[in-house]
């Protein structure tokens, strides 16, 4: 199965998350071991990884034929056309 590309709004909603949930953890847990700030970078990863899966993806424009009305042929075949003076 071939796994579309992300698109922009994922890739910023996702580093953004990693960012901002990285600084705010770090902060509020003061923690200082690198076993804390690894748990940390970890569990920050994740949450931009589910927040960039998240995000929705463009869906594909849908064609949609548009039918004319029955007249609309021959009034276009009947207008005059311009003479240039």
């Amino acid at each position: 199965m071939i796994m579309p590309r992300p698109t922009a709004a994922q890739l910023s909603y996702g580093s953004c998350t990693v960012i901002f949930s990285t600084l705010a953890m770090l902060l509020l847990s003061q923690t200082s071991s690198g076993v804390g700030i690894a748990v940390i970078a970890v569990a920050a990863l994740l949450l931009g990884l589910l927040v960039a899966m998240t995000v929705p993806m463009p869906k594909k424009p849908r064609v949609v034929a548009m039918r004319r009305p029955a007249g609309a042929e021959q009034e276009k075949a009947e207008e005059p056309a311009l003479s240039q003076s």
